[in-house]
């Protein structure tokens, strides 16, 4: 194997210290062709679909892929921006607002990138361009608050792999959870609070969370525990009765049982049982993104007011709002510590270039 060399290293480059922030991904347009591919390498990730993967390629290739390109291409269309994706420039935003507060600390030093997990800009594509920058310390962080197999260790997978076809590898922290980490409740529970003062309470506040297959959980994935941990942090620094809030699951593919109860069932039954209003909040969510503004926003919307239901309002995720940018500044100086970049380069070229090093 052909390994990648950094064609900017000298002795005298700098060490760096590194932080990648990643997210899902989204396609480069709400367009068929460019759904195709983004579906493609997304739903080809064993750790996304835990199927045989002859039985799943037939699957994928035959049928999958030939319907469901053009249906989340029109539903794209309908969260698409003069900025492009929600998704992709809100991650954009966090980064800028990161780099901007950690570079206060640790000075141009550090370099602070995003990249997705599928399509543009890839997490190979991002690291090859912050070792190139002479990043000898990396730090990354995915930006799902609970862990799950289908999303941050698909995330590790993505970094182990670009990593092994590097010469040199940074030392690397991975930071695969943040579900109780106590700013990250404090930030939550403010936006929730915030909504009030502008907005009042409605009969019930619902947490809602991308689901899994219930198969994973009973696997061993601690995802489902994690959402729970989470809701119940919430609840408590709101001060809220259990007969206050729900917790569901939205985002269900295919026939096989997933994490319940459903988003979508519940909506619909809630009407029948006297409750007329609701909020939502996704706090698996860190940025507003079709699952959010589409599916929450506007599809489930729908399913409760059409069963009698007389107010839904859905609270947006925290974004690159201040609130957010500091959590995640806190978050992520635990993880740098004891790291330093300083190093007399001028010094170690002199010595590398005595012992036969060109530069």
């Amino acid at each position: 194997m052909k390994y990648k060399n950094s064609s900017s290293f000298t002795h005298k480059q700098q060490d760096k210290i590194g932080v990648l922030i990643t997210n899902l991904g989204t396609p480069d347009a709400p367009k068929k062709t460019e759904l195709k591919r983004y579906l493609k390498e997304f739903l080809s990730d064993p750790r996304v679909v835990e199927v045989p993967r002859l039985i799943w390629w037939m699957i994928l290739n035959f049928v999958i892929l030939n319907i469901r390109p053009r249906r989340s291409a029109k539903a794209y269309s309908t969260v698409w921006t003069e900025r492009g994706s929600p998704l992709m420039f809100h991650t954009q935003d966090q980064a800028d607002a990161l780099r901007t507060k950690l570079q206060e600390q640790y000075g141009e030093d550090l370099v602070l990138e995003c990249a997705m997990r599928y399509g543009n800009p890839s997490v190979d594509s991002v690291i090859s361009k912050m070792l190139d920058q002479g990043v000898r310390k990396l730090v990354v962080l995915p930006l799902y608050p609970q862990y799950c197999a289908s999303t941050t260790a698909s995330t590790f997978d993505a970094v182990a792999t670009s990593l092994a076809k590097q010469r040199l590898i940074p030392e690397l922290r991975f930071i695969n959870h943040y579900h109780d980490f106590p700013a990250y409740i404090e930030a939550v529970a403010d936006k929730i609070r915030a909504h009030w003062q502008t907005h009042g309470r409605a009969d019930k506040l619902i947490f809602t969370y991308h689901g899994i297959p219930k198969r994973y959980l009973l696997n061993g994935d601690p995802y489902h525990c994690e959402c729970h941990k989470t809701s119940r942090l919430l609840a408590e620094n709101l001060g809220l009765e259990k007969s206050e809030y729900l917790v569901s699951f939205q985002s269900r593919f295919g026939r096989e049982e997933w994490l319940q109860p459903y988003t979508d069932k519940t909506l619909m039954a809630l009407p029948k049982e006297g409750v007329k209003s609701v909020q939502l909040v996704c706090p698996g969510f860190s940025a507003d993104c079709l699952e959010t503004i589409e599916e929450i926003g506007e599809e489930n919307r729908e399913y409760f007011l059409e069963a009698g239901g007389e107010r839904y309002e859905y609270i947006s995720a925290l974004n690159a709002e201040p609130a957010h940018i500091e959590m995640l500044t806190q978050l992520l100086e635990q993880h740098l510590k004891g790291w330093s970049s300083s190093e007399n380069t001028e010094l170690r070229a002199e010595l590398a270039i005595k012992l036969g090093a060109e530069k």
